[in-house]
């Protein structure tokens, strides 16, 4: 009794897990096909266990007599072997067209996505070929499927939503691919599922799904340059960001900040999540973050701007904030 109680207490632990960051809760065809796949699977390990633990059952407690040697032959290869691979083989036939899918983008958009230590470049492929550069979170259109090129600098990394769909390596200097259709619209955590490091488990981003015209207006904002600050406070964080030499790694498009070497951050106030999503994007976030990032995300190639009075903090936050 206790066995059977600890192994439906292991079954419910799934139900404890956050909805948007988990394989029990499909929202895209390719999560929901991978899904299915689990459950048939499942049941054909649970058919063979059954199979062979009920064979035990008969010939060691309900009928354990001495077999013809003929009889002995016969189960161990027909329940040994050619039940087994029967099985696994139709397993087999059935799983493999099933991740035809997810490898072909199709005629939908293409998303370029790099991974970093520790964070995500996410550009967008327009028609024309050009690209709008965004970074730590992943916008897709609900219906539609999205291709993602997927490569990775310096370590291996590895990509994973695991309410939309499957996961794939990112190896330095080999382009690997993957492929969405998402079918509800809301926002699902993703996370590098490839051990890369020392902040390899604050390696997380959102992936937003909007709908289809939505989602068309944000990428043209997306597009455009970034907001002028619009307040004194904000007017004064960006000579702050200026002055403490911010656009030699960042990029703030309609600036003079043109830095490739860390995150976009054109449009930083309007995504979800701040440091690869670990913080929020509130004013208070983005001064604990600048203040103390060597902290929050170890061995991160930024440092901790520790120095800035609280004055200069509060209106740098500010200026960040007020890119949408």
């Amino acid at each position: 009794m206790r066995t059977l109680v600890a192994l439906a207490g292991v079954l419910l632990l799934p139900a404890c897990g956050e909805g948007r960051q988990s394989v029990l809760n499909p929202s895209g065809r390719d999560a929901l096909l991978l899904y299915d796949l689990a459950l048939v699977m499942f049941v054909g390990a649970l058919v063979l266990w059954l199979l062979v633990g009920g064979l035990f059952v008969y010939v060691t407690r309900i009928n354990p007599r001495e077999m013809s040697r003929g009889l002995a032959e016969g189960l161990i290869v027909g329940g040994g072997v050619l039940f087994p691979v029967v099985l696994l083989g139709g397993l087999l036939v059935y799983s493999l067209p099933l991740m035809q899918a997810p490898r072909e983008a199709g005629e939908g958009m293409r998303v370029h996505i790099t991974a970093e230590q520790w964070w995500w470049r996410v550009e967008y492929e327009l028609p024309d070929g050009s690209r709008v550069t965004s970074a730590n979170e992943l916008r897709l259109p609900v219906g539609q499927r999205t291709g993602l090129v997927l490569n990775a600098h310096r370590v291996i990394h590895a990509f994973w939503v695991p309410a939309l769909g499957g996961k794939a390596d990112m190896i330095p200097g080999r382009e690997t691919y993957l492929s969405f259709l998402p079918e509800s619209a809301g926002t699902y955590r993703g996370q590098c599922a490839e051990f890369c490091g020392a902040s390899h488990a604050l390696m997380a981003f959102e992936t937003v799904v909007m709908e289809p015209e939505d989602f068309e207006a944000w990428l043209a904002a997306e597009a455009r340059d970034a907001t002028p600050p619009q307040t004194q406070e904000a007017t004064r964080g960006a000579q702050v960001f200026a002055r403490e030499g911010c656009g030699s790694c960042h990029t703030v498009r309609g600036t003079q900040a043109v830095g490739q070497v860390g995150p976009d951050l054109t449009h930083m106030g309007s995504r979800v999540s701040l440091g690869a999503g670990i913080l929020g994007v509130t004013p208070p976030d983005f001064a604990n973050w600048i203040a103390h990032t060597e902290t929050l995300k170890p061995e991160v190639a930024m440092p901790s701007y520790d120095h800035l009075s609280p004055d200069d903090l509060t209106a740098l936050a500010a200026y960040l904030g007020g890119l949408q």
